[in-house]
């Protein structure tokens, strides 16, 4: 699974590029929003070990890129339209994978479980809550830190007999927006902090595969 997991960063990987401050793929993020009422006529449930969310941060100069894994989710759908559904993602799985080095691979990943990123100890999960679908638009709030906020992305559904899959675009959010601010240029002095300045947006790209329940 683990190679499964970097093949298909890999492929990702190859289709993104540096982002700035603002562009294109930004998500539109809102105050968290009440879950729309909806008919619901079949659930999926979400598999763990094929479902991810998959980022990407940059620095001035070089950046990192990774996975965290899905911890549970379910989906939910009348005929063959998405309606709903809510997910939740293990921090404690958060992986780097552009680094080979193991000693230099472990160290990223426990500096972005502490309380200068991710804080795991205290907000071990992550959680992405449906709100509304429109066409190819999905809305929900996005949980990080104990910060809810809406963000709405553009999602591909494929439907396979019992088996359904939700990818969404590669977008980006302002991870500041969810209290990760280390070596963020608006709460440090840029020019102290050079080359080692993070920059605000960061790239994701969620993938979910699930089966009826």
């Amino acid at each position: 699974m683990k190679k499964q997991v970097l093949n298909i960063f890999t492929v990702l990987a190859l289709g993104l590029a540096v982002v700035g401050c603002k562009n294109e793929k930004q998500a539109e993020t809102s105050e968290a929003k009440e879950v729309a009422e909806v008919a619901v006529e079949a659930k999926y449930k979400a598999i763990a070990e094929e479902s991810m969310i998959m980022w990407e941060a940059n620095k001035i100069v070089g950046g990192h890129s990774g996975t965290i894994n899905l911890s549970n989710g379910v989906i939910e759908t009348k005929g063959n339209a998405l309606v709903g559904g809510n997910f939740i993602f293990d921090i404690a799985t958060l992986a780097n994978t552009d680094i080979e080095d193991a000693e230099q691979k472990a160290k990223l990943e426990g500096h972005l479980k502490a309380d200068d990123f991710f804080d795991v100890e205290k907000f071990p999960n992550a959680s992405f809550e449906i709100t509304s679908v429109e066409g190819d638009n999905v809305s929900g709030n996005l949980m990080m830190k104990g910060i809810k906020k809406n963000i709405t992305i553009p999602v591909k559904v494929g439907m396979n007999e019992d088996m359904m899959t939700i990818t969404s675009d590669v977008f980006t959010i302002d991870r500041t927006e969810w209290d990760i601010k280390y070596n963020s240029g608006k709460f440090a002095d840029p020019a102290k902090l050079g080359d080692y300045m993070i920059k605000d947006d960061v790239e994701l790209k969620i993938s979910v595969t699930a089966k009826k329940a």
